[in-house]
């Protein structure tokens, strides 16, 4: 399961953009959320987070 770390996270979107299963959104309060049922931890957001928020939870 992969994690975004919500104080961290700018909200540029970068991680939305590569997801190919649309799991990553940016909520209301401008921070990116993963919808952990769509996720197929592919991977691709962690590499391209500017930030490096985005974390696989074991």
């Amino acid at each position: 399961m992969y994690k975004i770390d919500q104080e961290k996270c700018i909200g540029c979107g970068m991680c939305v953009s590569v997801c190919p299963y649309g799991a990553i959104k940016i909520g209301t309060d401008g921070k990116a959320i993963i919808d952990q049922k769509k996720c197929q931890q592919c991977g691709k957001c962690a590499p391209i987070c500017p930030m490096q928020v985005i974390k696989l939870i074991k």
